[in-house]
């Protein structure tokens, strides 16, 4: 029944940041002039990886107490990188 718990736990997680690293791939630009929209999905990348930095804690707490996986880890560290893309390749101010 533990293992069911944390899969659920970090799946909501996961669903979280995933909202929002989604969200700031599909935030578009009209140019380089447009700062607002740079800036969004940035804050946006943002917020996925701080959400994705708390769910890959409690993955090692739930990999450190054997109720999980390693595997698990592949999931934030895939949402790190596609948001820490998206940041670095966002249009310029």
């Amino acid at each position: 029944m533990a293992p069911v718990l944390c899969s659920l736990v970090l799946l909501a997680l996961h669903g979280v940041g995933g909202f929002f690293v989604l969200n700031a791939l599909m935030t578009t630009s009209e140019g380089p002039w447009d700062t607002d929209v740079t800036q969004t999905a940035r804050m946006m990348a943002l917020f996925g990886i701080v959400t994705e930095a708390l769910a890959a804690a409690l993955t090692a707490v739930f990999i450190a107490l054997a109720r999980l996986r390693t595997w698990w880890y592949a999931i934030p560290a895939l949402l790190v990188v596609t948001a820490v893309v998206r940041m670095v390749f966002a249009p310029g101010a």
